[in-house]
Formats: structure tokens, C-alpha cells, sequence
């Protein structure tokens, strides 16, 4: 299952999510890393120094895919202002400039 305007796929499937007992919000592309991530640190008992890896690898993965939903916004506003530009220099002024003075 891959969401529509992302780049990276699904990797875990909803039986393994649910199985891990995965909160639904972060139930994402990135949730594959999650499941080993939240395995580790009960393993460890939460020690804030172990797991690093498998954190930073997680935390990687969800900055991508804010970054690749900043990128896809910054485009939607900058076709949106083009847009806007466009009709705004074919429209004939309701009040004259000249009117103003």
C-alpha cells in the first residue's frame, strides 16, 4: 500500500502495525522502523542511551517525509500564486486609478 504524493512505500503491513500495537497516529511510511525501535527500548527498559541507532534511523525517516510534504506545499502555493497573478493581470480594475487621486 503506498499514499498518494509520497515517494516511499509502505513497508509494514497493518496486521504487523497492529500487532505491535502501533498508535494509529504514527501509523506511516515509517512505521517498519518504528516496530524495532519500540522492541528495543522495552527491551532496554527506556534507557535514553541505548537504541540510538534504530532512534536516529526512525527519526530520519519521519524528517524525510516532512520535508518531502514541505516541498510538495511550497509548490501548491507557489502554482496557486501563479494562478492568482495570471488572472489578476486580465481583470479590467473597478475603479479606475485615476479616481483615487
Amino acid at each position: 500500500m503506498e499514499l498518494p504524493g509520497s515517494s516511499k512505500p509502505m513497508i509494514a503491513t497493518q496486521e504487523e502495525m497492529v500487532e505491535a500495537r502501533v498508535p494509529i497516529p504514527y501509523r506511516d511510511q515509517c512505521a517498519h522502523l518504528l516496530i524495532p525501535l519500540n522492541k528495543c527500548r522495552q527491551s532496554e527498559f527506556f534507557l535514553p542511551w541505548k537504541c540510538e541507532n534504530e532512534r536516529h534511523v526512525y527519526e530520519k525517516c519521519e524528517y524525510e517525509l516532512v520535508m518531502e510534504r514541505m516541498l510538495q506545499m511550497q509548490k501548491i502555493r507557489e502554482a496557486e500564486a501563479k494562478l492568482k497573478q495570471s488572472h489578476k493581470q486580465g481583470t479590467i480594475p473597478l475603479i479606475p486609478k485615476t479616481a483615487n487621486a
